[in-house]
């Protein structure tokens, strides 16, 4: 979840459950995900995921049978959509709530564990192709003074083949800035926005919680990925649920980078 009530979306960081001890909380959004827990699907910004999908398989020229990472999968409805389009999707997540979810009516070829962004636990160089949208993973700091997503996707590139693919979202710093609401607080020197968002859960009831969100620039996006040994392909602004090759602008909250894993 990321932005307002929420902002414009977001998971958190890849059908079974594995990977951190149970019940031990990392992460300041598992909170918020055990609260939150199937409700979050009723957000407008989950409302996309079709468009979404059907968008990154063109641009990532994704194929039956292929093997996708989504990192940050959230409740898993892109992973589960690309599963249903026939690639093999492993997904992984920060928060158990939303792994559970996401395991709980998972469709033929797609798996899921709860795992940290920053250490993903899989097998080096085993994908063909890797995602990380709506915040989920990329641009949800676990220590909002010094966010680090060079090691997300720094891990994501390492997972991926030779020649491998990567899309990612990221808040745009322009727009942050341009749309910045009352109980927002967008600390500049680090680039990354607090706010105090109202979150309901599946039964109503309605709580306050912290969110923060790293924002970035195309020049950032760029330079991350480079220094992740990425070539960046393309970098796009998007809203969710209309995602489309559109230059960078000031008025999209997201950019959506495509890069490939250099091959050797």
């Amino acid at each position: 979840m990321s932005g307002s009530a929420p902002r414009a979306g977001s998971s958190s960081a890849a059908g079974n459950t594995a990977g951190k001890d149970s019940g031990e909380q990392h992460h300041w959004f598992e909170p918020l995900a055990d609260f939150v827990g199937p409700a979050y699907l009723r957000y407008s910004f989950t409302k996309g995921t079709a468009q979404e999908t059907a968008f990154l398989v063109d641009a990532l020229a994704l194929e039956p049978g292929e093997r996708v990472l989504d990192v940050g999968c959230g409740p898993g409805r892109h992973a589960h959509a690309l599963a249903r389009h026939g690639c093999r999707v492993a997904g992984v997540d920060i928060a158990e709530r939303f792994v559970a979810l996401a395991a709980a009516d998972a469709p033929q070829g797609a798996a899921f564990i709860r795992g940290d962004a920053h250490a993903l636990p899989l097998r080096a160089g085993a994908f063909d192709a890797a995602i990380s949208l709506c915040q989920g993973g990329f641009g949800l700091p676990v220590d909002p003074g010094a966010p680090n997503d060079a090691s997300i996707l720094a891990g994501m590139a390492a997972a991926l083949r030779p020649g491998g693919r990567i899309a990612l979202t990221a808040f745009s710093s322009y727009f942050m800035v341009r749309h910045l609401e009352e109980t927002d607080d967008f600390d500049a020197a680090v680039g990354v926005n607090h706010e105090l968002a109202p979150v309901k859960d599946a039964g109503g009831e309605e709580r306050p919680f912290d969110l923060w969100t790293a924002c970035y620039t195309p020049r950032e996006l760029r330079l991350l990925a480079a220094s992740a040994g990425l070539d960046v392909l393309h970098v796009w602004s998007v809203t969710p649920g209309r995602y489309e090759r559109r230059p960078p602008d000031l008025e999209s909250p997201e950019f959506l980078l495509i890069a490939q894993r250099v091959a050797f």
